[in-house]
């Protein structure tokens, strides 16, 4: 199972050990999944951390670590994810349907909790405990 993490997943990943997206995380150490992002969740997730915890920056590389970066989707796809979600967050959708993604695990509720439980172009949105769930219902 392919998991497209946002940027909001990596800065949480990175500032709370003992949270679900820490959890993914070493489920993917484990083998029960695969974890992805883009240059453009990275960046976003590292300036987070730069500028609002940085004592966790090595943290985020361990995080980093284990996540496979794939490509920014094409601007074309990201004009196209912008009819399902606002333009900042167009991006990291566009990027995950184009990698053919599972799952797009994503804690922003405000602006891509419409989509939860729901899946755009084969990919599914669901915020971190639910990604869990289902990485853990699913086995390696």
């Amino acid at each position: 199972m392919l998991l497209f993490l946002d940027a909001n997943v990596l800065f949480t990943a990175a500032i709370s050990p003992d949270g679900a997206s820490r959890a993914l995380v070493r489920s993917s150490v484990m083998g029960a999944c695969r974890l992805a992002a883009s240059p453009f969740a990275i960046d976003e997730a590292r300036r987070n951390v730069v500028s609002k915890r940085a004592d966790n920056l090595a943290d985020l590389d361990e995080v980093l670590a284990c996540i496979e970066c794939l490509a920014d989707a094409h601007p074309a796809l990201s004009t196209w994810a912008g009819r399902y979600v606002v333009a900042t967050d167009a991006p990291i959708l566009a990027a995950a349907v184009a990698a053919r993604a599972d799952l797009l695990v994503t804690g922003d509720r405000r602006h891509v909790g419409h989509l939860f439980g729901r899946a755009v172009h084969g990919t599914r949105i669901e915020p971190p405990g639910v990604a869990l769930r289902l990485v853990l219902d699913d086995g390696p």
